[in-house]
């Protein structure tokens, strides 16, 4: 394929990605293999683009129907079955490009057919400013959140597990001589258990916040369906609110209409410093911060005493393992951390990145996982 073919492994890379967080473990070699059997095959006709991809893409029978979600919502299409042609899908048209034999030389051939890419209109909203959608696109984006799945690391806890290799475990050493009249045996061997860290999502519903306090609280409701035992979820703005109850609820509507409910300060002021203060004196230096991934989404604006929040994101940042903050503003142009909240957070962030778009948002799912 030429450098004229880029859009093809453009959408398929965007696609792999999608799947990736969806569950799929859609590995670079298996990227490779797609492409090249696009390579042989019509990448107009939506049944070989499915077909194609559900034979290198999935490894597992669990992949299938994850797969026909992502390919669903991805090219705006149906799962093929067999023998059936899939509906075809809603597209945006990009440039043509030539898809040449081995050994070509790229030169213009007239017997040569013009394929075209088309790119669904979700991967046009993916990148799109939340805060700029319409009631209808939102609507569209919204089934993409159900491919999300935000996760994060283990860290070794106290307890052991009996391993292969390690420390010699005494204690099962010596049960198994006794067993034995206290003949020598082989020596038992024990390492630390992997323990799955704790996420902790702390979410501005101010009045500044409001065009991305739903998207957000989406993200947050798929991080509890991912992890819902690992994953803890408040509101901040004038008061802090915990809604990890009602984010449990499997269907994200009825989950953000309880969220909205239990939430008194909805599109209120902004006091970061005192809320953060409250989760921290309240939960987080109970054990619920200690350890763990905490993600904290706002714009910065604080009417408070900047300098407070300064102070209490230290404490959080001594307890938590990586500290992050969403800031919507910094996927834009001209963004610079100048609010006084944020002039305050930065020294005592691990990371910060943008929460502007479904693809910003997707990178937050790997920010937490490599954190």
């Amino acid at each position: 394929m030429t450098a004229s073919g880029r859009d093809v492994v453009e959408v398929v890379v965007g696609f792999a990605r999608t799947l990736r967080h969806a569950g799929v473990p859609a590995s670079p070699e298996r990227v490779q293999a797609m492409i090249a059997a696009l390579g042989h095959l019509d990448v107009l006709d939506v049944n070989h683009v499915y077909w194609s991809g559900r034979v290198t893409l999935c490894g597992d029978p669990e992949d299938l129907d994850r797969y026909d979600a992502a390919f669903a919502l991805y090219f705006s299409g149906r799962g093929a079955q067999a023998g059936v042609r899939p509906s075809p899908p809603t597209v945006l048209r990009t440039m043509p490009f030539e898809l040449d034999e081995p050994g070509s030389d790229g030169s213009d051939d007239g017997d040569k057919p013009q394929l075209t890419v088309h790119a669904s209109r979700h991967e046009v909203l993916r990148h799109r400013d939340i805060a700029a959608l319409s009631a209808a696109e939102r609507e569209q984006l919204q089934r993409l959140f159900a491919l999300l799945g935000p996760r994060v690391g283990a860290r070794r806890s106290r307890r052991y597990r009996s391993a292969p290799r390690g420390r010699v475990d005494l204690e099962h050493t010596m049960r198994r001589m006794l067993r034995q009249g206290g003949e020598p045996s082989t020596l038992s061997r024990r390492r630390r258990r992997d323990k799955p860290r704790r996420l902790v999502l702390l979410i501005d519903v101010s009045g500044s916040m409001a065009p991305y306090a739903d998207a957000l609280l989406r993200f947050a409701h798929a991080a509890t369906r991912s992890g819902p035992s690992r994953t803890e979820t408040f509101t901040v703005g004038t008061r802090l609110t915990r809604v990890t109850r009602e984010l449990r609820l499997r269907d994200p509507d009825r989950a953000l209409s309880a969220a909205g409910r239990a939430v008194p300060d909805w599109s209120g002021g902004t006091r970061l410093g005192d809320t953060v203060k409250a989760f921290l004196d309240r939960w987080g230096q109970r054990g619920l911060a200690r350890g763990a991934v905490v993600v904290l989404c706002s714009d910065g604006w604080e009417r408070g005493d900047p300098a407070d929040l300064g102070a209490q994101l230290l404490r959080l940042a001594r307890l938590a393992h990586a500290v992050v903050w969403v800031n919507p503003h910094k996927g834009k142009d001209g963004f610079a951390p100048v609010t006084g909240g944020m002039v305050a957070a930065l020294p005592h962030l691990d990371a910060l990145v943008a929460g502007h778009s479904f693809a910003a948002l997707e990178e937050l799912v790997e920010v937490i996982a490599d954190a």
